[in-house]
């Protein structure tokens, strides 16, 4: 069972930036595929940003043109690359880990906060 701690989360203004890590302690490459997700308060978890392991991305319509999701295999590490955000991206943003086999998983980190003020 692959460790996910995720970090890089706080207080930001609206129109700023923020780059999230998650670090695992296996190699990211044993997993299908890595992907950002995001829980605001009395809201259901969404997916955000996920990585496969061939490297295709997929990003949730609201976070768009603004996110980026990026590994650094050597580390074991995938990125969140957050850029314009809004009040509305405020959440716990948790890192999570998909296994090829359907019977594994998905991993999830603990998460951190993000909480972009107006």
């Amino acid at each position: 069972q692959v460790q996910l701690v995720e970090s890089g989360g706080g207080l930001v203004q609206a129109g700023g930036s923020l780059r999230l890590s998650c670090a695992a302690s296996a190699s990211i490459f044993r997993y299908k595929a890595m992907g950002w997700a995001r829980q605001a308060p009395g809201k259901q978890r969404e997916l955000v940003a996920t990585l496969t392991s061939g490297g295709r991305t997929n990003y949730a319509d609201s976070v768009k043109g603004r996110f980026t999701i990026s590994r650094d295999n050597a580390k074991n590490t995938v990125y969140l690359q957050m850029n314009s955000l809004k009040p509305e991206d405020t959440a716990v943003y948790y890192c999570n880990a998909e296994s090829f086999s359907s019977s594994l998983g998905p991993y999830w980190g603990q998460g951190t906060q993000v909480t972009v003020s107006s």
